[in-house]
């Protein structure tokens, strides 16, 4: 099994950014999981500019298929007083697949205290949890997961996800990993009939400038209100063990079914 540190360690440096592998167990489908492809532009984007503050916020489009060789790059849009946007792309041969904007910012003093009760009481799995995990020829064969399914919508799904192996990754390159393995939540009403889907764009804010978690565990959400004409929007959490929360999103998702 290649990992996200195995793929990085084996990157090779150019101008701007690295080339790199996307190993066959990292994809789903013909492309790459979108998850390996935003730690990838992500650790490219951190490298790009020195004394970085801590990650804020991802706009994510998914333009199309990455796997095999990619070459990764990012670029400084613009790094004002409190701010810095990085744009990274990441380009295989059949031409552009990924485009992220990143924005780096430091914590604020502020005299706004909203945290919207996000906080979950949902416990990790204990340590002799049936887990289980993907097949080795997917994505999710890189993951353990554990299922929570009380008091669930039609469309939605929560679930417990770790890497199986995350040493030496960069705490947001690791929540960036994980923070896609869900299915899209509108899967859900189609029971086990395998369709063919693709994530369009993806919006990401960061909830804390050092998200931490035990055991690797991290609790992810996905629950969809919407979705016709082939075409699902999706709210996403992200929390650590504690729970306390670490992330939200939205992604719009093709679905063709």
């Amino acid at each position: 099994m290649t990992s996200i540190t195995d793929i990085l360690a084996a990157a090779t440096p150019t101008e701007g950014g690295f080339t790199a592998t996307i190993t066959p167990n990292w994809l789903q489908g013909r492309t790459a999981y979108g998850g390996l492809s935003s730690a990838l532009a992500l650790h490219a984007a951190q490298a790009c500019e020195p004394d970085l503050p801590p990650l804020r916020s991802a706009q994510v489009s998914f333009i199309g298929p990455l796997a095999g060789a990619v070459t990764v790059t990012a670029t400084k849009l613009r790094r004002g007083r409190n701010a810095a946007f990085i744009q990274a792309d990441i380009v295989s041969e059949l031409g552009l697949g990924y485009r992220a904007t990143f924005v780096f910012m430091s914590d604020q003093p502020s005299r706004i205290d909203l945290d919207g009760r996000l906080h979950s009481d949902v416990r990790p799995p204990a340590p002799d949890a049936e887990l289980y995990t993907g097949p080795p020829e997917f994505f999710t064969g890189n993951f353990n997961f554990f299922d929570y399914k009380e008091g669930l919508g039609d469309a939605e799904w929560l679930r417990w996800g770790r890497l199986r192996d995350r040493a030496g990754l960069d705490p947001m390159v690791e929540v960036m990993a994980v923070a896609d393995a869900l299915p899209p939540a509108a899967f859900k009403l189609l029971g086990k009939q395998p369709v063919p889907l693709s994530s369009l764009t993806w919006i990401v804010n960061l909830l804390t400038a050092t998200p931490a978690t035990t055991d690797g565990w991290w609790l992810l959400s996905a629950k969809s209100d919407y979705a016709k004409n082939g075409c699902s929007s999706q709210t996403m959490m992200l929390w650590n063990a504690d729970g306390v929360p670490i992330a939200q999103a939205m992604q719009s998702v093709a679905i063709f079914a």
